[in-house]
């Protein structure tokens, strides 16, 4: 019965990251071995994270909204499938607590958010000059954060992106995984290094920079998260406010101002 239990939880993580970010991480292989072997090399490739889907701006629109909606449905489902085990203990247990009633009072999340947009000041600087740094070195695509065209839209459907982006990652790779693969056994240390070695993998597909770069990034985060997730009901939030600050500021400034020479 506990082997049993066990194969269930594994089958369980395996879907939800074939799902989503598992699924990432393989295409991510595959585009760096593509660039690695493209007549051009992989300091002369580029990769745009956020694009149009259409010339016509209600249908692009329509094609950005469809995408963050779908694309937050593996959030929904590795929240389902912890509430089967949890129930109402779910909020707390993952750190994503909200209302007075939860535990999570205002002056609480306040703290949380401050947190988290600390932690994207000390994450986005070193990362800027990292990014930098890899591209020197030949070792990153240039990466464009948006060539979404220009409407009234824009800049809500990037905030928007951010969010997603934020929401899936966080969790998923602490939230979801770390509960999941704890309750089979894993230690703190494998816990922290498989998800940030995830993080790191996902994100190949912008070069060693961007791997290394993200590697370190899910290090500090899961540390982070392993340390407060037993202590209160906010410990996700500061991480995924982190997320967001840091794709929100990449993805508006890329479009509100013209980067395009800036950054290599």
């Amino acid at each position: 019965m506990v082997q049993t239990t066990r194969r269930a939880r594994l089958t369980e993580v395996a879907i939800v990251l074939a799902l989503s970010l598992g699924a990432s991480a393989a295409y991510s292989i595959v585009s760096l071995f593509a660039k690695l072997t493209a007549p051009q090399g992989l300091s002369g490739s580029k990769t745009t994270l956020n694009a149009s889907a259409s010339q016509v701006a209600w249908v692009d629109l329509a094609y950005q909204l469809l995408g963050i909606f779908f694309g937050l449905a593996p959030v929904a489902l590795a929240l389902y499938l912890l509430w089967q085990t949890w129930g109402r203990e779910t909020w707390a247990r993952v750190g994503i607590a909200v209302g007075p009633n939860s535990g999570a009072g205002a002056g609480q999340l306040a703290r949380a958010a401050l947190r988290g947009l600390l932690l994207a000041a000390a994450i986005g600087i070193p990362g800027l000059g990292l990014y930098v740094a890899a591209r020197l070195l030949g070792l990153s695509a240039k990466v464009v954060p948006t060539a979404i065209n220009e409407y009234w839209w824009t800049v809500v459907v990037l905030l928007l992106l951010a969010l997603k982006a934020a929401l899936v990652e966080e969790v998923i790779v602490l939230g979801y995984l770390f509960d999941r693969l704890s309750t089979l056994g894993l230690s703190r240390r494998w816990l922290i290094a498989g998800s940030a070695l995830l993080r790191g993998t996902y994100h190949l597909y912008q070069g060693i920079g961007g791997f290394v770069g993200n590697l370190v990034m899910g290090l500090a985060f899961g540390w982070y998260y392993e340390r407060h997730r037993g202590k209160g009901t906010t410990a996700l939030w500061p991480l995924v406010v982190a997320h967001f600050a840091l794709d929100a500021v990449i993805f508006v400034g890329y479009a509100l101002l013209d980067l395009s020479h800036v950054l290599p």
